[in-house]
């Protein structure tokens, strides 16, 4: 027997015994916002709460969100059509699905409040927050909800929510996509930074340029010294730095520091 992951009526079901746990654990929530990838969970979700809503007379608004390079569902109901993509690509491979389910999109076309989409450095930044602030490993598709309420995508709906569920879907991460992830969601906080300075191959360079770097209080993780290069002349090097830092604005702290010392550091994702 083949049953279909979203678009089919047990599954929507199933997973709207979610919706009914969050309101058993808590009452008084008034927004929940979570992950869609063809949207079984999060229509099933709707359907239970909206219901449960309707029989006490309350509003609570249900969010869905999308990772940017894998949003099939805003353009679906811009045109009130199922409308597929012909290329996704994102790190939260458990909501990269390029077709909204038929039955899904049809109740989260009616039901849902809104949905947003989010960058992978959104969700990269989201993974690393809920490891350092709640100690939870999270897959990245399950962490999009997180992602969206980080980057304010409340707000730009308008909407000011006093209690919110982020549902956090699965923990179902590769430890070495977990690795490449943490350091993108450092990078994308400012707390880890990656910069590529062009000098003269003589003795005392590199020690300067460490000096610079400590006496802002940056910690340098590596150093990479290369004198080989399709731009370098003779005589020529480029170091590469890591380094970590306390935030965005340390960061350009130190990269303003490398420059009025006479550096021009290029930044390297």
């Amino acid at each position: 027997v083949v049953i279909h992951p979203f678009d089919h009526e047990d599954i929507v079901a199933g997973q709207g015994t979610i919706g009914l746990e969050i309101l058993e654990q808590d009452p008084e929530v008034d927004t929940i916002i979570m992950g869609i990838g063809g949207g079984g969970l999060l229509a099933g979700v709707a359907v239970a709460v909206k219901e449960m809503a309707r029989r006490t007379g309350r509003q609570i608004r249900i969010i869905g969100v999308q990772a940017e390079n894998a949003a099939a569902y805003p353009p679906s109901l811009a045109a009130d059509a199922v409308v597929p993509l012909t290329h996704v690509s994102t790190i939260a491979d458990g909501i990269a699905v390029g077709r909204p389910g038929q039955l899904p999109f049809q109740i989260i076309r009616e039901l849902v409040d809104g949905v947003v989409t989010v960058s992978e450095d959104a969700i990269a930044n989201a993974l690393v927050f809920l490891l350092e602030r709640s100690k939870m490993v999270v897959e990245p598709a399950g962490a999009v909800g997180v992602a969206a309420l980080l980057e304010g995508k409340l707000e730009e709906l308008g909407i000011s929510s006093e209690r919110t569920v982020a549902v956090l879907s699965g923990g179902n991460i590769d430890p070495m996509l977990m690795l490449k992830v943490i350091q993108s969601g450092l990078s994308a906080a400012g707390r880890f930074l990656t910069v590529r300075i062009a000098l003269r191959d003589r003795p005392g360079e590199l020690s300067t340029i460490s000096r610079i770097i400590a006496e802002t209080d940056a910690n340098v993780t590596r150093v990479d010294h290369t004198r080989i290069g399709g731009s370098l002349g003779m005589g020529d090097v480029f170091i590469t730095i890591d380094m970590e830092t306390r935030g965005a604005e340390h960061s350009e702290e130190v990269l303003g520091r490398l420059r009025s010392a006479g550096y021009q550091p290029v930044v390297r994702p």
